[in-house]
């Protein structure tokens, strides 16, 4: 994937590392580091307690000059970690403020960001249409806050669909984390919707027969 000229940074979390079976976190985090050398690469921190979290932040900045630290919204007792953000980015750290679904998460954040500071504040558009809402009024929205820190950037985070590429971009969120099931669907962006409906029609026709599925009348 690093070879991919579409893909301007990586990111991952403790739950996508343990499902891909890492079992040394710092191990797994400097392989990938000796890989993406010219783009970013956010890694999260782990710990609950907000002391703890600082500590695992400045470890993780220091293992490159292309990390970007994930700081949790809150822990999980639902302490807002904005505190800590404010007092990572004032030494420094490229934060990733994570799990963010609510516009009274991006206006904190914002406000204690060191002006000359990036961070990227990754707000979970694709969780947030998982609740029913319009993600997109509310993604245009926390683009406008974060005009107020021009080295912020808004991420949409967790998309469903191809589309969220376009509605991103059409709101003008920064980056968006683009997984690997959506990735395969961009060669289809234009496609002739009629000949989209003929292979469609095609392929289940082709699996019925493959099962060799009968009727009989």
């Amino acid at each position: 994937m690093a070879s991919d000229p579409l893909i301007r940074g990586f990111t991952t979390n403790p739950t996508l590392m343990r499902k891909a079976g890492v079992a040394d976190y710092k191990s797994f985090a400097i392989e990938a580091l000796n890989i993406v050398t010219d783009r970013p690469i956010s890694f999260e921190v782990f710990a609950d307690d907000f002391d703890e979290m600082e500590a695992q932040a400045l470890e993780i900045s220091s293992w490159g000059d292309n990390v970007n630290v994930k700081i949790p919204i809150t822990n999980t007792k639902g302490d807002s970690a904005v505190p800590l953000v404010g007092r990572l980015s004032g030494k420094g750290v490229v934060v990733n403020v994570t799990a963010m679904f609510t516009l009274d998460h991006v206006r904190p954040v914002i406000d204690v960001l060191d002006a000359e500071t990036p961070a990227i504040l990754s707000v979970f558009a694709g969780r947030v249409a998982d609740s029913g809402r319009d993600p997109v009024p509310h993604m245009k929205k926390a683009v406008e806050i974060a005009a107020a820190k021009p080295n912020a950037e808004i991420l949409w985070a967790s998309p469903r669909e191809l589309l969220n590429i376009f509605q991103a971009d059409a709101v003008g969120c920064h980056i968006i984390t683009v997984t690997n099931d959506v990735l395969k669907k961009l060669s289809g962006i234009g496609k002739d919707l009629e000949a989209f409906s003929l292979e469609t029609v095609k392929m289940f026709y082709d699996d019925a027969a493959a099962a060799g599925y009968t009727i009989d009348t």
